[in-house]
């Protein structure tokens, strides 16, 4: 298991929990505006953090934390994935996984052996521009085995949107409410060009402050009781 960073405190990541989040290394997508760069181009990885020292940091938090956030890069890319969160589990944390959902087994295996207890699945695109967006080929099917399975998971979930202006038009937005169905909570992201694995991202913008105001307009008015912004 490779992990690029641990951030020892957020209380953010994790809704409702004070966390830790752990960076996994490695992506099978190239999203040009990818806000962590260092964890999805080799060229500029680091040396992994030692899983036993951030074991025993995690051992001395108890009763200080209450939740591990394992994000990415992409960390279901990892076949020991599950042994890292049974030993999380082991020592009393709550795991909430971050997912781009390329890899419904692995997935499946964690829910099916209660190793989390919360996932957000970035749902990047509509399904017919998802390949586009993510720069990678990409298996649609999995995409949709997997959105499905967290939601008929039984666990507290979120699918999540970024949206960059330049990739996204407000109609891809009603697709992809469209495509996911019902669901617990539908998160837009606004695109914050801060940090981007292809630099001429950082030029381009998120939707306009009107169409953020409406959102939250219909969503004070109860349209569109799953989205929230963020």
């Amino acid at each position: 298991m490779k992990i690029a960073a641990l951030q020892k405190t957020s209380l953010i990541d994790y809704p409702g929990e004070i966390a830790a989040v752990l960076f996994t290394q490695g992506c099978n997508f190239r999203c040009p505006y990818c806000h962590n760069p260092e964890l999805v181009d080799p060229g500029l990885f680091t040396t992994p953090k030692n899983i036993e020292e951030i074991l025993k940091f995690l051992e001395i938090r108890k009763g200080l934390l209450d939740g591990v956030v394992i994000t990415g890069g992409e960390p279901t890319l990892h076949q020991d994935l599950p042994e890292l969160m049974q030993r999380i589990k082991n020592l009393g944390y709550k795991i909430k996984l971050d997912t781009n959902g390329t890899n419904p087994t692995m997935l499946r295996r964690v829910i099916d052996e209660a190793l989390v207890d919360y996932i957000a699945m970035d749902y990047k695109a509509p399904l017919n521009k998802y390949s586009w967006v993510v720069r990678a080929e990409v298996n649609l099917n999995d995409i949709i085995e997997s959105m499905e399975l967290i939601k008929g998971s039984g666990i507290s979930y979120e699918f999540r949107t970024t949206v960059v202006e330049q990739l996204l038009a407000p109609v891809d937005i009603e697709i992809i409410k469209a495509e996911i169905g019902s669901g617990e909570k539908y998160c837009i992201q606004k695109f914050n060009p801060t940090k981007t694995l292809d630099q001429d991202f950082m030029e381009y913008s998120t939707f306009s402050p009107q169409f953020f105001d409406q959102l939250d307009k219909a969503r004070n008015q109860g349209a569109i009781k799953e989205q929230i912004i963020r």
